[in-house]
């Protein structure tokens, strides 16, 4: 009877430890699509929920509150039911929440446009690290690891390089099938060039900001509101001098297509900080967003 005990409560105690680490809302919109039947997009939608949210994608222990919040976004502009062969955008959104905060900064508000896949109804989806099972699992587990890794980028600096680094032993097995959105010919916005991006060392400084916006500024602001802010500021310079070596990069709208709306907010709220020139940086850096720049009450 003790043994039966014992085990009961070690099994609940390994179940609590390494639990999922996602917590991700799946949306199928299929509005788009002349499809009277509507019972298979239903089904996509149940089975890339449960993909993602019981997959257990690391070896790190996860409580319940870490969980990361975060959706998937699927709009779909092509459905050949003979082929069962699906087209379409995926919008990937995520966001941490800020120490001693209710409030959640996004982390990520990216649109891939390059979503291609075959799915037959029922079809079951298992994740396997050696072999590329098929572009739906491969696009929606390189997802998994982008947003757990930028994640964790932002709670310690370069924490998520060993999730990255699964992103793109994805991304080259993906590679090798020649599907639209994993190589590195054509657009170069897409899954190859992002994780290509963020492990190069030509980009260190995109991963020091994230970082540093985090931890060091937003995490600060129920402490010291000045200093946080400051930091932030601060962080935003490493994207100068990325931007002053790659000018228009990917990483560069990526940050920025995130977290507009919300710098703006920050600089234009409490506490001046010395030598604010934050307008001119920002537009130097991201002129693409200079209407929202003007915006900021400085």
């Amino acid at each position: 009877m003790n043994k039966i005990i014992f085990f009961f409560f070690y099994v609940l105690f390994c179940i609590q430890s390494y639990s999922q680490e996602l917590q991700c809302d799946i949306v199928i919109n299929s509005n788009l699509v002349n499809q009277t039947n509507q019972q298979i997009f239903k089904t996509l939608e149940s089975s890339i929920r449960e993909f993602m949210n019981s997959n257990v994608w690391t070896s790190r222990k996860w409580t319940y509150e870490e969980r990361i919040h975060c959706s998937l976004i699927f709009n779909i502009t092509e459905y050949n039911n003979s082929n069962n062969n699906f087209k379409g955008t995926l919008q990937i959104i995520s966001q941490r929440p800020i120490h001693e905060s209710n409030y959640s900064s996004p982390l990520i508000n990216y649109q891939d446009n390059d979503i291609n896949f075959k799915y037959e109804e029922y079809e079951p989806l298992f994740y396997n690290s050696n072999i590329f099972e098929s572009n739906l699992i491969s696009i929606l587990s390189f997802y998994a690891y982008v947003i757990i890794g930028i994640d964790s980028d932002s709670f310690s600096l370069n924490g998520g390089q060993r999730y990255f680094s699964v992103a793109q032993q994805i991304s080259n097995l993906a590679q090798q099938n020649n599907i639209v959105g994993w190589n590195s010919d054509g657009s170069r916005k897409n899954r190859y060039w992002f994780i290509d991006s963020i492990l190069s060392n030509a980009f260190v400084n995109y991963r020091n900001t994230i970082y540093e916006y985090h931890r060091k500024g937003l995490d600060q602001m129920s402490t010291n509101q000045k200093l946080a802010k400051q930091n932030i500021f601060n962080s935003l310079k490493n994207l100068y001098d990325l931007n002053e070596r790659r000018p228009n990069s990917f990483l560069i709208q990526f940050f920025f297509d995130t977290k507009s709306k919300e710098i703006v907010n920050i600089m234009s709220g409490g506490p001046t900080i010395p030598n604010n020139n934050t307008k001119q940086l920002l537009k130097k850096i991201a002129p693409f967003y200079n209407n929202l720049w003007r915006e900021i009450k400085s």
